[in-house]
């Protein structure tokens, strides 16, 4: 009984050593906004703003889509689907990223059950890269195009779950990119950052 519990004990502190070593050399904790094409980005990942069934369609998804190759497709043909505030992940291929994260976000409609979807994206994109290791991520302005999500409200919920989980994970050392697209939407999110400094 005295051996079982000393290995724990031994693994529980060679966990914390370990921890702590490694936080003296990771990166911060860090969020920050770009405007352009989230397919050339060099990071470790970017996230696709997908539809329920994974196998491409218009806007960023199409052109992460087209960006990764047919292997893309092959791929997503075999994670049978996603629900909306889930998130799945496969290989980035012909991508500089290393992984794509596929995540749902919602149709917008008014209620308070977008935000929580919304805020769900990220939060579980951002929890599947740290099961994955990954310590930088891009993310578009999930369902602001098609799905009629507007732009202020989209990224008050984008910025309340990144730094929510951040809060959450202070020592992970990951670097986050909010990616967008246009002027417009980068003016905002770029607005909404800055006053929360």
């Amino acid at each position: 009984m005295a051996e079982n519990n000393f290995a724990v004990n031994s693994i529980r502190g060679n966990s914390v050593r370990e921890n702590s070593i490694r936080e003296n050399y990771i990166r911060e904790n860090n969020v920050r906004i770009s405007k352009g094409d989230i397919t050339r980005l060099n990071c470790e990942c970017i996230v696709n703003a997908a539809n329920r069934s994974l196998l491409g369609g218009g806007g960023v998804d199409g052109a992460i889509h087209r960006a990764a190759g047919p292997e893309l497709l092959e791929a997503c043909k075999k994670l049978g689907g996603c629900q909306v505030g889930e998130a799945k992940i496969t290989k980035g291929y012909r991508l500089n990223a290393r992984y794509i994260i596929h995540t749902v976000g919602p149709v917008y409609s008014g209620r308070e059950s977008d935000r929580i979807l919304l805020g769900d994206c990220y939060r579980n994109s951002l929890n599947l890269a740290k099961l994955y290791d990954i310590h930088s991520i891009a993310f578009p302005a999930i369902s602001t195009g098609a799905y009629g999500y507007p732009a202020g409200k989209a990224a008050a919920a984008a910025l309340d779950a990144v730094y929510d989980w951040l809060a959450r994970n202070p020592y992970y050392g990951m670097e986050i990119i909010m990616c967008c697209y246009d002027r417009q939407t980068y003016d905002i999110f770029e607005r909404m950052q800055r006053e929360r400094r």
